[in-house]
């Protein structure tokens, strides 16, 4: 009889040992920014996210989903978007939709932190914390990653722009420096996800141009699309990215000279590969996590 028990007991261990473990659950929440706005990423392979408005969306989440399964990672990507929307308006409105057990969440907020004081971190950095509590009294455990957007040029550039006059890195920036504000003990935050600082770099590197107002050098991608506000494809692109290497500690450029999606949204190969470089180059920098 032992030996049977123990025979059991090695089959057992053998079949747990081949089954697929389960698939992590990540949620983005977030506006335009996260959504793909003015770009081919808005509607990108909806099929491969669950949509938690029903709105057909892929975005920046389903650039997560594709680089996951070229790695061969199992997630179960979710999103929550809502365009011009900050974090708090997503705690107040989208309670209902978000309030579950998740591994890991992603928080984009205002492109400017504050619709109304541009600069001021006060609603974002208090809403990001009311979200982090939320989603650890569901699962104390969860990770919840805040990202830290762009430099917008009309913001930069135009007269009425809150950060007119000033090098075209600086709002990036500020807007990474207040998000890192919420790494302080009791927010729950993981870590900032250092898109912004991303496209500084690449611009840099001198292969992103620095000012689009004034033509598009040759040989140079534009990171914005039409409205100098929002991302082209290659801008969400490095905003995927960065995400994605952050979250899974997975190198970008272990995608892979052929990565699908780059090819499905036409992007020049050496500059996918060179976005890849940059994003690397900018996890490397060790200024991502903090104290929970």
């Amino acid at each position: 009889m032992p030996t049977i028990l123990r025979r059991l007991a090695l089959l057992l261990a053998c079949l747990f040992s081949i089954l697929p473990a389960a698939a992590k659950t990540i949620l983005f929440i977030g506006n335009s920014f996260t959504y793909g706005a003015n770009s081919p990423v808005m509607r990108y392979r909806p099929d491969r996210v669950s949509d938690l408005n029903r709105e057909g969306i892929g975005g920046v989440p389903a650039l997560y989903k594709t680089f996951a399964l070229e790695a061969g990672l199992d997630w179960q990507v979710s999103l929550e978007t809502a365009g011009a929307k900050d974090l708090a308006w997503h705690l107040a409105q989208r309670r209902a939709l978000i309030d579950r057990r998740w591994d890991v969440v992603v928080l984009q907020g205002y492109s400017t932190l504050d619709g109304e004081r541009p600069g001021d971190p006060t609603r974002h950095l208090a809403a990001a914390r009311a979200l982090a509590a939320l989603f650890h009294r569901q699962n104390p455990a969860a990770q919840v990653h805040l990202v830290a957007t762009w430099s917008r040029a009309d913001q930069t550039y135009r007269q009425s722009g809150h950060w007119f006059g000033l090098p075209i890195a600086r709002m990036a920036e500020d807007l990474f420096a207040a998000s890192r504000l919420a790494l302080a003990p009791g927010y729950g935050i993981r870590a900032v996800l250092p898109v912004g600082t991303a496209w500084n770099r690449a611009m840099r590197e001198g292969y992103a141009d620095p000012n689009p107002y004034d033509g598009i050098g040759f040989g140079l991608i534009n990171l914005w699309t039409w409205d100098q506000y929002h991302a082209s494809a290659e801008g969400y692109y490095l905003e995927a990215l960065i995400e994605f290497g952050a979250i899974t500690g997975h190198d970008p450029r272990r995608l892979g000279p052929r990565e699908r999606a780059a090819e499905d949204l036409g992007i020049n190969p050496e500059i996918a590969r060179r976005l890849r470089e940059t994003a690397a180059a900018e996890l490397a920098a060790p200024r991502l996590g903090g104290a929970l």
